[in-house]
């Protein structure tokens, strides 16, 4: 194929493609605009409403514990991502490949482990405290 069949290929399939669409979401919005409630009641006027008044403050804070379990989920998932990868591209990739996931999974059990360390998979109370508490507790007292 030549520079000049590139240049003549036909545009209106392309056109009247986009004439289709936004004919449609025209018709679509049109639609919902003559069909659609209009109700005035105090929280719709109110952001993110959903027909049901809001009570208190949208302000909350979240505990850093929070942000560290999204940090674990996209990273392991990530991982999950490249060995599945390497899994379905094992035979093209040869021991190249599997001296690449061997590496990759060094380190990330090396990143868990350093998580693990620093307490940062500790989400409940200390199992140590509790027991220490519940041991001061059946001592008979003197």
């Amino acid at each position: 194929m030549d520079a000049s069949e590139v240049n003549n290929v036909p545009l209106w399939p392309l056109l009247v493609y986009g004439a289709i669409v936004l004919s449609l979401v025209g018709a679509i919005l049109g639609i919902s605009y003559v069909l659609g409630q209009r109700g005035k009641g105090r929280a719709m006027t109110e952001p993110y409403e959903g027909g049901i008044v809001s009570e208190g403050s949208a302000r909350i804070r979240f505990s850093s514990q929070f942000y560290m379990v999204a940090m674990l989920f996209v990273i392991f998932d990530v991982e999950t991502v490249f060995i599945l990868s390497w899994a379905i591209a094992f035979r093209e990739l040869g021991w190249y490949g599997y001296a690449g996931v061997a590496v990759f999974m060094v380190m990330l059990v090396v990143v868990l482990v350093y998580e693990w360390r620093m307490g940062a998979l500790d989400f409940g109370p200390d199992g140590k405290k509790i027991l220490a508490a519940y041991k001061r507790m059946q001592k008979p007292a003197v």
